[in-house]
This record gives structure tokens, sequence and C-alpha cells, in this order.
């Protein structure tokens, strides 16, 4: 299960990008700081998903069935059968990671912007004698046992918010609603990065070091066959992540390194790790050797920047090889 969210969690922030279109749209949505400042202070990733404006695109339905793991498309039967449609209802969606701490494994934990009947919901939660837990008034309803490490729950803010995840996570949620925990607005490492990527894409996501290491090792895991680059990698101190999308999607990373010259070195160590990537591909794959050749490896000042584009022909080639398919684990 761990594998499984990890996997939809850095999909949705990264794997999505390896697919990157042309055409940048003429406006991205804001997130509201007041949605921002719902989340634990120690949240160590962060991402943000327009699904409004994303459903519009033609490719979308069909690259989200292939990387939805199977778990999530339960979840999303389990709301189904409670009246909400999540591909109707869901507008906006916000999520984060927190570190696995001795007490707890890594939590999950995201916030939902559409419109919803809470009481009509809660009524058939009811009647299906689902388990909760009940944390300061709210109702944490759950998806499984309710006993399980990695079982999800769900509960209603507001008609206009629902919040799902974890229960450590939703916990601490809770316990920064009520002012007895910081929120992420206060980490002052992340949020300023953060308020740097809002708005600058239909899918944004900002990682700290730790996040960063893991997303760096899915995005170009070729980096490793380079000692130097692996050692770089680990100074990283953290990423911005930007999608743009009107027919298609363009992607940005921003990795912060920890100096101007470590940004050099590393951006041409990354560059010999896309040719590498791109050998390796060239037999198997040549859709995404041909997708990889579109990729741009610069520095700028601290920044390694990495600009992925690939036009509407190489995505549809990409979802027919269901290159964007998260495996069964």
């Amino acid at each position: 299960m761990k594998k499984q969210i990890r996997s939809a969690i850095l999909a949705a922030s990264l794997l999505l990008c390896i697919a990157a279109l042309v055409p940048p749209p003429s406006a991205a949505a804001t997130l509201s700081t007041a949605v921002i400042g719902m989340f634990p202070k120690e949240t160590g990733e962060f991402a943000y998903a327009d699904l409004k404006s994303a459903r519009k695109l033609p490719w979308f339905g069909q690259l989200r069935d292939q990387m939805l793991p199977a778990r999530f498309r339960q979840f999303e039967q389990f709301l189904t059968s409670a009246g909400i449609d999540p591909n109707s209802q869901v507008d906006e969606l916000a999520w984060g990671s927190l570190s696995a701490t001795k007490e707890t494994g890594e939590q999950i934990l995201g916030v939902a912007l559409g419109q919803f009947d809470p009481s009509a919901t809660e009524d058939r939660f009811k009647q299906q004698k689902l388990p909760f837990h009940e944390v300061h008034g709210y109702k944490l309803y759950a998806f499984g046992s309710g006993s399980g490490a990695s079982d999800i729950f769900f509960f209603f803010i507001d008609s206009s918010t629902a919040a799902f995840g974890m229960r450590s996570g939703l916990e601490k949620m809770i316990d920064v609603h009520f002012g007895s925990a910081e929120s992420l607005l206060h980490n002052d490492s992340l949020f300023p990065l953060i308020s740097e990527a809002n708005g600058q894409g239909m899918i944004w996501a900002v990682l700290n070091k730790t996040y960063t290491r893991m997303a760096m090792q899915q995005l170009l895991p070729q980096a490793n066959q380079f000692p130097q680059a692996a050692a770089l990698v680990q100074k990283i101190s953290a990423m911005i992540i930007e999608v743009k999308a009107d027919s298609g999607v363009d992607a940005n990373f921003h990795a912060v390194c920890a100096s101007p010259d470590d940004a050099n070195t590393l951006a041409a160590l990354m560059q010999a790790g896309v040719m590498y990537r791109r050998y390796q591909e060239a037999q198997q794959n040549p859709d995404l050797a041909q997708a990889l050749d579109g990729v741009q490896v610069t520095p700028h000042g601290d920044r390694l920047q990495i600009h992925v584009p690939v036009s509407d022909v190489q995505m549809a080639a990409l979802l027919k090889n269901h290159t964007f398919a998260v495996p069964a684990s």
C-alpha cells in the first residue's frame, strides 16, 4: 500500500511531467492560502491540481486511468456509493505528505474543493454502518476497517471542502484547524517556494530535501550511474515542479542546489543521464526515447532547471504504450 501511495503522489507531481506537451494556458488557478494553511507545518511535499481545467484536456482521462493505483480506484468507488462523484464534483485538489516517524508511517493527506452535500453523504455512511473516529466533533469515516495503518479516512470540513488521508495526518490537520499545532504557513523553508509556485501551472508541487531525493531518483534514475551526480543530488535542498497545460502540458522542474557551481556540475551530469536513458529506451520504447530528445537541462544561478516538452502525437503514442501505468505492488 505504501508503494501505491508513493506512486500516486509522485505520479501526479512527477511521472505526469515526463509526458509534457507544448502550449501553456492563458491563466493558471491560484490556491488560497487558507487551504495551504490547513496542512501541518511538517508537511514535506505539497502539491496542487486544477482538476476542473484538467478534465477539459482530451488525453487527461486516459492518463489518469493509467496512473491511478487500484487502491484509489476503490476509494473513488467508495465515494461514489455515498453519492459523491469525484470526476465531476471535485474542482481542485491539494495534497501533501508527512515523512514517517517512530510512531507512524508516512502520512498522506489531502483536501478536495468542490460542491458537496455533507448531510446526505453522512446519512449514507450511517446506513452503510461505516466505522468512524470522532475528533473535535468531526467524524472521520473509514475506507477499510478503520484500524489498519494504511486505511484512508474521509470527512467534510464544510459543504465545499472535504479532507482525506491517513488518520494520524488528518488528526494533525484538525489540530492545525483548532490552533493547537502550527500550519504549513509557518514552514520557513517550504512556504516561500509554495508561494513562488502557486498560480504558475495547472499542476504544481513543492518538495523538501527528503522528497526531492525521491523525485530525482524517479525522474532520472540513470543519474545514479554517475557517483558525482548522486553526491550532488544529496545536497539539493528543495524542488519546484510546474505543469502548464492547454491541449497538452509543459513541465518545468527547478531544483535548489547548494551553490551555482553545484548547479553547473549537476546540469552536465544530468544531461549525460538523459542521454543514457534515451539510449536505454531506444529499442523497447522509441516513443519515449524521442520524447527525451526534447528534454533541456540548464543551470540558472543555484538552481538546476529541467524542461520537458513533448508533442501531442508523442503523448498519444506514450499513452498507447501504457508508459505511465503504475505497477501493482
